[in-house]
């Protein structure tokens, strides 16, 4: 798939408005959180809250400090746990980062792209999207009303039968 970086904001959420632009930074899906300078972090005034401890691909242990801090990239934001990177470590965007602006990894043009909608929970008034949805759907209240014992309410529309070929 390749790498490659793009520039993020990164602003301290008790001090909204100021922001410091990070350029470069490496888009890791395989990293869990995002890792920026820590003299960065420390000029937008971010706070130092839980302690980490990481684990190498070559098995030793570092320990980082990280705070929550706001990200913006792409048109959308979200606040995040980041960490106080050392002047030896890599600057990365993790996938919690990535996941909180409901973004994801375009690989044949190597950029950040909306993930479209997220997963939600809605029952009831909730529509499907797509004829496979309809289906889902269609199913899924099926089984609410055959567990409540109510099999007169069960009058599936034949349009969200599945046909075999």
């Amino acid at each position: 798939m390749g790498t490659f970086r793009v520039d993020v904001e990164i602003e301290n959420p008790a001090r909204p408005g100021s922001r410091a632009v990070v350029p470069d930074v490496l888009v890791d899906t395989g990293a869990e959180l995002s890792w920026i300078p820590a003299s960065i972090l420390e000029s937008l005034g971010v706070t130092r809250r839980k302690h980490w401890r990481f684990r190498q691909a070559d098995g030793t242990i570092v320990e980082r400090w990280a705070g929550w801090a706001g990200l913006y990239l792409a048109g959308t934001s979200t606040v995040d746990e980041i960490v106080f990177g050392e002047p030896r470590d890599l600057v990365l965007l993790g996938a919690r980062s990535l996941e909180g602006m409901n973004l994801r990894v375009d690989p044949f043009n190597k950029a950040l792209v909306d993930a479209g909608p997220a997963p939600a929970a809605a029952i009831g008034g909730a529509q499907p999207a797509s004829p496979q949805g309809s289906v889902r759907f269609a199913l899924f209240n099926a089984a609410k009303i055959l567990s409540s014992g109510n099999l007169r309410r069960l009058l599936v529309p034949s349009s969200y039968l599945l046909r075999r070929s």
